[in-house]
């Protein structure tokens, strides 16, 4: 229970973030979808971060490409529960890196599908075009997402330790 409390509180804590001033693209989102995988248990694994990421876009605003974010962001949960078994430096690293690779290609189609206050043509061209100008936001995405998966992926093994610590420390009293 205590594990699903602290998890919950870093998710939404992490999500709250979202609505401070940052630069484009540096944001959390990544990092809460990966880390409910691996530290929540699998029945909140998803709805956790899935909730924290809905009620921080009421604050910030919906718009044309929101399902291609959700369904990201879903997939990246599922590597989340595959890093579970594999929580080691190396392995956090590269699932953040495929996950911001995932979420690039995946919003980016949705940018240029739906339009998302761009104006692509539906060609080929289009679409080389969408993901080109997209670029630089990718750098601050992959920047965003390792910094925020290491905070949080720190704080989670921080309050882990915290927590073992104390409760040694209630067994010998």
């Amino acid at each position: 229970m205590r594990n699903i409390l602290i998890g919950t509180t870093l998710i939404l804590a992490a999500a709250l973030s979202r609505l401070l001033p940052h630069p484009d693209n540096f944001t959390p989102i990544m990092a809460i979808a990966l880390a409910g995988g691996v530290y929540l248990d699998k029945r909140f694994a998803l709805v956790v971060p899935l909730t924290a990421l809905i009620l921080s876009d009421i604050f910030i605003g919906f718009h044309n490409t929101i399902f291609f974010v959700y369904g990201s962001f879903v997939l990246i949960g599922f590597i989340g529960l595959w890093l579970k078994s594999h929580k080691k430096p190396l392995p956090v690293i590269g699932s953040a890196l495929l996950s911001s690779t995932l979420f690039f290609i995946i919003t980016n189609f949705g940018v240029w599908l739906t339009g998302g206050g761009w104006f692509y043509p539906k060609t080929w061209q289009g679409l080389i075009e969408c993901y080109t100008l997209a670029i630089p936001f990718f750098r601050n995405t992959i920047a965003g997402d390792l910094v925020y998966t290491g905070v949080l992926f720190g704080l989670f093994e921080l309050s882990k330790y915290a927590l073992r610590l104390t409760e040694k420390k209630t067994a010998q009293i």
